[in-house]
């Protein structure tokens, strides 16, 4: 990609470009070849944004609700303008379809208008008192500066929930995006800067994550962590967040189940279900993984499913033919080895893909298993990637056991056409969120979280910016 842009790190309403730091390369994952040089802060760099962040929070914390709105509104609509140029870059770094792309940078703005207008309607309230002559009084404040860590899977949505809620409400931020898709946030933070964000109310690091993430933590500046990213590290950093009493929202791992019942509409749960497994080559949190099939079902399910995975055309993100773009790193290629081979070697049956294509470009086959047997690896670790596995089951109460069988809580699925089975399922799934008949369930105007292992704390919603907020009493004797 010769439009690459110059990366850099944003301090105090400067940006620092790679040439007066160490660096580390951006690959494309399609092509393996180096497209750009990222510039990794220092800790004297870390130091400098928290002082920017303090100073500037308190004057931000100052501004209205409406004129942060304002700024906020602006930024989005930035963003609409340049859609096809970000959409490109985020392709460019991550791989996923360019289709899929331009459909993030469209969800990023709205997540920037809905959080803008949420600052807008963090009401308090007045409270009648049962004394004379007193006011009692509910007020919501800023909790002060942000430290905010998001994934490189979806760069400009997962920043987007978090820069957008933070600046909404009152909060600077200092944002260590992913290394590996640093220009896709960069693009939200120009926005911001070109819609006259004032300087040190954002600021957006890169480096070595564990000495970032610790400098942050460490710091008293820092009033809030909000994370997503793997289990493992958002449990770390709950350990560092806790010995300061810092607010946490925790966007964690997922291994999502599905359960088709007997009486789903097969077409429909086959179609949606290979349209979301392989959505961004699989590496999506609320991805589906483990599907529970209905006896009845299953051969015919598992045939269907295969071929439709087999037919996908696997290609370079910025093809218009290809329908499934590659991995995001080489991490990713030899987990996938890993986890299918174990399978196999237990039992499973290799129904469709399995195998790495070609040797430049980490792509993979859409690959699906079946018959995995609950001892494997990829039943109890989350693939984040492009395979789906699909056990079978004879009725709702062993599906639903075999569902919440790990502490995996983030999103959950079921297919039936009985609102009996389906309310069941709503009730009975031990996840945050739950699709039926559908796999959307990411939209901005609901709440988005994991419960257990997959986390704790929302995103988006009217819940969205609660814990950004303060939650004030005021008794005022009249």
């Amino acid at each position: 990609m010769t439009d690459y842009p110059k990366l850099a790190l944003l301090i105090d309403g400067r940006w620092i470009p790679a040439a007066e730091r160490q660096t580390a390369a951006i690959v494309d994952p399609a092509t393996e070849a180096r497209i750009g040089d990222l510039p990794l802060a220092t800790p004297q760099d870390v130091a400098t944004a928290l002082a920017a962040a303090e100073r500037a929070g308190r004057d931000w914390a100052r501004v209205t609700a409406y004129d942060r709105a304002r700024i906020i509104r602006t930024a989005a609509a930035i963003l609409r303008e340049r859609c096809e140029t970000i959409a490109t870059i985020l392709t460019a770094e991550n791989g996923k379809l360019l289709t899929e792309a331009r459909a993030e940078i469209q969800t990023a703005a709205d997540i920037f208008e809905w959080n803008a207008d949420e600052g807008r309607r963090a009401y308090g309230r007045i409270v009648p008192t049962r004394f004379p002559g007193q006011q009692l009084l509910v007020t919501k404040q800023p909790v002060g500066v942000v430290a905010a860590f998001s994934p490189w899977n979806y760069p400009a949505a997962t920043a987007a929930r978090k820069i957008s809620a933070a600046l909404a409400a009152g909060c600077a931020c200092v944002i260590k995006p992913a290394e590996e898709t640093p220009a896709t946030a960069l693009a939200l933070a120009q926005a911001l800067t070109d819609a006259a964000l004032p300087a040190g109310v954002l600021n957006v690091l890169f480096g070595v994550p564990a000495e970032i993430s610790g400098q942050l933590l460490a710091s008293p500046v820092v009033r809030k962590v909000t994370f997503t990213g793997s289990t493992p590290v958002g449990l770390h950093l709950l350990t560092l967040a806790a010995a300061d009493a810092k607010r946490a929202t925790m966007e964690l791992g997922g291994h999502a189940p599905v359960i088709v019942c007997d009486d789903a509409d097969l077409d429909a749960a086959v179609a949606l279900g290979v349209a979301a497994k392989f959505r961004n080559a699989g590496q999506i949190c609320v991805s589906p993984t483990r599907f529970f099939v209905q006896r009845p079902l299953f051969e015919t399910f598992v045939e269907r499913f295969s071929a439709a995975a087999q037919a996908l055309k696997v290609g370079h993100g910025l093809a218009a033919d290809s329908q499934m773009g590659p991995l995001a790193n080489g991490r990713r290629l030899d987990a996938m080895g890993v986890l299918i081979g174990d399978a196999v070697s237990l039992g499973a049956r290799l129904c469709a893909g399995g195998h790495r294509i070609g040797n430049r470009g980490f792509f993979w086959e859409p690959t699906v298993l079946a018959d995995v047997p609950e001892s494997a690896r990829i039943m109890n670790e989350e693939p984040f990637g492009p395979v789906a596995v699909i056990n079978r089951f004879d009725d709702l109460d062993e599906a639903l056991a075999a569902a919440n069988r790990l502490r995996f809580g983030l999103s959950g699925y079921g297919f039936t056409r009985s609102a009996r089975q389906a309310t069941r399922m709503s009730e009975g799934l031990r996840v945050g969120t739950v699709g039926l008949n559908t796999y959307t369930v990411t939209l901005t105007e609901i709440p988005f979280g994991g419960v257990e292992l997959s986390g704790d704390g929302r995103e988006g919603g009217i819940e969205g910016l609660d814990s950004y907020l303060v939650t004030k009493a005021v008794a005022h004797a009249l």
